[in-house]
């Protein structure tokens, strides 16, 4: 099982979780986040570490969100690696539990 980023992450990019990440699974776009599915190796670390509570288990991604299974292991393959912490998006706080953001991302 692997852990997945989910909608809430988007417009937000808080990278609170890459910090805690033993193995540099977490790949980075304009406005979102997503894990490596090949990567990942379950540690759970990420998920405590998210100010917006968008990471979840595979087998727990709600069942609204269960595209961004698919989405996190194609960004993957596209997005570089991010290792360390950066600021937050400038509009991260406001945006912060909104709904219906799955047209923002910017891939």
């Amino acid at each position: 099982m692997t852990y997945v980023v989910t909608e809430n992450c988007i417009q937000c990019k808080y990278t609170d979780c890459v910090d805690v990440c033993p193995v540099d699974c977490f790949v980075e776009g304009p406005n979102f986040l997503a894990i490596d599915p090949d990567e990942c190796i379950d540690c759970t670390l990420c998920v405590a570490e998210c100010p917006a509570e968008a990471i979840f288990a595979e087998d727990d991604v709600p069942a609204d969100q269960q595209e961004y299974i698919e989405l996190n292991a194609r960004l993957a393959k596209v997005w570089p690696t991010i290792t360390s912490k950066k600021d937050a998006l400038p509009e991260a706080d406001e945006n912060n539990g909104k709904t219906g953001k799955r047209d923002l991302l910017v891939e």
